[in-house]
């Protein structure tokens, strides 16, 4: 199992710092943590559920919450709170954070929208990060 030794939201960077035990370091953008959140709003609950999200590039971490000794909870200023980011999940997102950015732009270009664009009521298919 992952388990991170330090744990830093830098706010003004919007960027949270993860140091894992097996000396790697990753800092994962606000923005990347939220369009790829762990949540059913976003993952949905099956395979084609997922919900596209857009306008999240100014997004910040409002708070940040243990779960346990497995997770983190944020809250994103977006008012998106259900998301638990346990730390396999974490270390997954940092360590495949190229291959997720180009899948999302390229979710984004599929789907002929903007990553800056306002969040319609519903954005379905392909959303996922795939982690």
């Amino acid at each position: 199992m992952k388990t991170p030794t330090a744990i830093t939201l830098h706010a003004k960077s919007r960027v949270l710092e993860v140091a894992f035990a097996d000396s790697a370091v990753f800092r994962l953008p606000f923005e990347l943590m939220r369009v790829c959140s762990p949540s059913a709003e976003v993952q949905g609950h099956g395979p084609g559920q997922e919900t596209l999200q857009t306008g999240k590039r100014d997004v910040t971490i409002v708070s940040l919450e243990p779960v346990g000794h497995y997770a983190l909870k944020p809250t994103f200023s977006d008012g998106h709170e259900s998301g638990l980011f346990t730390w396999e999940y974490l270390y997954e997102l940092g360590a495949n954070q190229d291959a997720l950015w180009a899948r999302y732009e390229q979710r984004l270009a599929e789907a002929g929208v903007s990553r800056d664009a306002p969040m319609p009521a519903r954005v379905s298919g392909g959303g996922s990060c795939g982690v």
